[in-house]
Formats: structure tokens, C-alpha cells, sequence
């Protein structure tokens, strides 16, 4: 697990462009809270690639290590308010601005949505040092796997989307 006071930062690639990205920070309590601000790159992104960023959030063992998520995803974005719901219980939007603020709890390990769901190729997952990771979100037969990357806390001067 990770420094909880040092955010993560989780970047979904499709070839040499980032997607969507997100930046993570838990609660020092165990079981507490956990936060995310999730962003999608401006245009065409691949579908499926949103549902990817939140599937790499919640697998964060951080995350999973926590009670409550509160996460700010863009206003507009099905594609990731689904996949939070999928992935939550008692799941609660609001508006705000040009942002959807979510309060939801995260369901124990082994419980309905605590786990991934099965689908298709699996992301390709790289640390931040660039090396190979664990498995996320299964998604069905996407035209390219897309990479997931995953730093200790986001590079100064780096343009996010």
C-alpha cells in the first residue's frame, strides 16, 4: 500500500495519448475515505476507456482498503458515473458546476460490485517506472489495449487532460 498522504495519479493511454486520468488520495483512518478527481481528455475517446479509469481507481488497494469514496468526474460523463455505480453502493450525484460529485460507500471484498467485471482483453498496466502491474477491468475486445499507468504522485510541469 501506499503512502496515504502521497496521491496517486492513474493515467488510461490509447497508443501515445492519455485518455483519461485520474488523481487519488486516501484518508489516513483505515476504512475511511478515499478521494478521486477523474478527467477525460477533450474529443473522441474510445468507449470504454472511462469505465477503465474507474475500474483502475477502485482496484487501487488503497481504495479498497476504504468505506466511502467521494470522487468529482466530469458532468456528462455516463460512461464513468455508470461504472461508479456498477462499482458502489448507495451511490449519490450531484451537480456541481462543470463537475458530477459523487458520495458513495465501497462495497467489502466479495460482495456484488467489489470486483471487476469479466468482459474481454485486460489493460495493460504499467508503474510509473514504466514496469508491468497486476491485471484491471476486463473490457470486451477493444480495437487497442489501452495502457494504464500508475505514479506515486503526479510530475510537476506534466499536462494532465
Amino acid at each position: 500500500m501506499t503512502n496515504p498522504d502521497t496521491p496517486r495519479y492513474i493515467e488510461i493511454r490509447d497508443g501515445d495519448h492519455t485518455v483519461a486520468a485520474a488523481e487519488v488520495a486516501v484518508s489516513q483512518q483505515a476504512g475511511g475515505t478515499a478521494r478521486a478527481s477523474l478527467r477525460v481528455a477533450a474529443g473522441h475517446v474510445a468507449p470504454g476507456r472511462r469505465a477503465d479509469l474507474v475500474d483502475a481507481v477502485m482496484d487501487l488497494p488503497e481504495v479498497q482498503a476504504s468505506a466511502r469514496l467521494e470522487a468529482a468526474v466530469p458532468r456528462g460523463d455516463g460512461e464513468s458515473l455508470g461504472r461508479l455505480r456498477e462499482r458502489t453502493e448507495d451511490t449519490v450525484t450531484r451537480p456541481a458546476g462543470s463537475t458530477t460529485l459523487v458520495d458513495a460507500d465501497i462495497p467489502a471484498p466479495g460482495q456484488p460490485g467489489a470486483s471487476r467485471h469479466p468482459g474481454g482483453q485486460t489493460p495493460e498496466l504499467l508503474d510509473e517506472r514504466g514496469g508491468a502491474g497486476s491485471a484491471a477491468h476486463e473490457r470486451a475486445k477493444p480495437k487497442r489495449r489501452p495502457t494504464v499507468l500508475f505514479f506515486g504522485e503526479q510530475a510537476g510541469g506534466g499536462e494532465a487532460p
